[in-house]
């Protein structure tokens, strides 16, 4: 019996989705990788969900990038918290580069 397409493409779309957020759940930066290459590619695969209507809120997008990266960012991640930021990703790169 052949699928309704409809149903076919949602099976393979829940796949890709269950497979990118994994990605950038389990995506932890190591301490000689470039920090703006590390962000960037999280960030696109947060655009992969956007794109297939799943966006990531920013404040929860920010918590997962700041997470995953390396215990030599940790002040920087405390500051970022206390001050209470909520700052677009582009600008969070931003700022760590210069950390």
């Amino acid at each position: 019996m052949i699928k309704h397409p409809k149903q076919m493409f949602g099976q393979q779309a829940r796949t890709e989705r269950f497979g990118t957020v994994r990605a950038l759940h389990v995506c932890k930066m190591e301490e000689t990788r470039n920090v703006s290459t590390h962000v960037l590619k999280m960030e696109n695969r947060m655009g992969q969900l956007e794109r297939s209507g799943y966006p990531y809120p920013l404040d929860f997008a920010t918590n997962l990038i700041l997470n995953s990266l390396p215990k030599s960012y940790y002040t920087f991640i405390m500051i970022y918290n206390l001050n209470g930021w909520d700052k677009p990703i582009f600008e969070v790169n931003d700022m760590l580069k210069t950390a």
